[in-house]
């Protein structure tokens, strides 16, 4: 889908949430439409406090994330407490403990480990107080309001397009099979399991008439994951599969990467080796997630294949109307009641859709856009 119809869907569906509310609006205590009140919540004049924790400050995505969501509802009049967990669960467990003792009117978490916060959630709904899980799903608990990220099954499939595409899977067979290697999200978080169901659906029929071959052997999501999505580990397994599996005439062709900094990693280690500088080893096809800025260089440098834009001002957007549509108690629409579970219950999902970039639409998608700067490119 072009980034304009994508832009649009994200649009329409904030609209929704939006109409939905003024309909109702006439039928909700305290909520009256087109009047700046939402903000005052259940503290009559005084704003009321939102509360945002975003899992590290270390990665460009999270960042952009929790900006974007503190800055949108800020917009509206809400006081924001914004937290960043770096990557500890103990201290994300804390930081949510400390805002539902502030009094916060609804807390919007984007976890590290998505099952590791039952007690917090338990707290957060006996306070009745409103829990937004955010771009990661929370699970095994039933006090989850909220889910706002992208189709992460459609995440997944277009990861599969990429390598569908940039290593032509239409035009190989069993007698010349494509090479690829694959990686997946890290195990904790519910994410990396759409990614990769979508991924491997995608893929499957290339596997099953043996176009597409995997020596290492390693294709379960269970083996091939990458924990807390550690780049660094992401590395040091290419390394060793590239030493295990790939002497003599066997080449790799292509690399399933579910984030950027991971399939820059593993493009490090094909380096190491010879790929890109050797004849007859070119780099491998890679794709990945996020469109971080150092992957869109390299994307642009003939390195990186691709990577899945996730427009992190649509969805935070879309998490700030959420809320104000919450805060007014009003009901929000344009959900799906089907496709997440969390083990203890259907969360509902409000989905927003993703885009492939190459190096053939960076220049409209990303950089006309205005998601990344040619400043932040490096470029004047």
């Amino acid at each position: 889908m072009k980034l304009m119809q994508r832009m649009l869907m994200a649009a329409a569906v904030i609209a929704l949430i939006t109409a939905s509310g003024c309909n109702r609006s006439a039928k909700t205590s305290g909520a009256q439409s087109g009047t700046p009140s939402s903000a005052q919540g259940q503290a009559g004049d005084e704003k009321a406090l939102v509360g945002v924790v975003m899992p590290t400050r270390s990665e460009e995505r999270w960042i952009k994330d929790g900006n974007a969501v503190k800055e949108g509802l800020e917009k509206l009049g809400y006081s924001v407490d914004l937290q960043y967990s770096d990557d500890d669960i103990a201290t994300q467990t804390r930081q949510i403990d400390d805002l539902i003792t502030k009094g916060v009117k609804a807390l919007v978490i984007a976890s590290i480990d998505g099952s590791a916060l039952s007690n917090q959630l338990a707290n957060a709904a006996a306070a009745k107080i409103p829990v937004i899980s955010y771009d990661r799903l929370l699970m095994q608990s039933p006090n989850v309001d909220y889910y706002v990220s992208f189709d992460n099954y459609k995440v997944g499939v277009q990861m599969g397009d990429i390598l569908v595409t940039g290593l032509k899977l239409d035009q190989a067979s069993s007698a010349n099979p494509v090479i690829v290697e694959l990686f997946a999200g890290s195990p904790d978080d519910n994410n990396s399991v759409g990614f990769y169901q979508g991924a491997m659906d995608r893929l499957k029929p290339y596997f099953d008439n043996g176009a597409l071959k995997v020596p290492s052997g390693q294709i379960e999501r269970t083996v091939i994951g990458t924990l807390r999505w550690d780049a660094a580990e992401a590395q040091k397994r290419m390394e060793n599969l590239l030493s295990a599996y790939y002497s003599g005439d066997v080449v790799l062709n292509g690399i399933l990467s579910p984030y950027d900094p991971i399939s820059l990693s593993c493009l490090e280690a094909c380096k190491a080796v010879g790929y890109g500088s050797t004849p007859g080893k070119p780099l491998p096809v890679v794709g990945g997630q996020d469109c971080i800025v150092a992957s869109v260089k390299s994307i642009l440098a003939g390195e990186q294949y691709a990577t899945v834009l996730k427009d992190t001002r649509s969805l935070g957007a879309a998490t700030v109307t959420l809320v104000d549509t919450i805060m007014q108690g009003k009901t929000p629409t344009g959900l799906d009641y089907t496709s997440y579970n969390n083990g203890a219950k259907i969360v509902p999902s409000l989905l927003l859709d993703s885009v492939i970039v190459t190096k053939d639409n960076v220049q409209s998608a990303v950089i006309d856009s205005g998601y990344h700067t040619l400043a932040e490119r490096g470029k004047n």
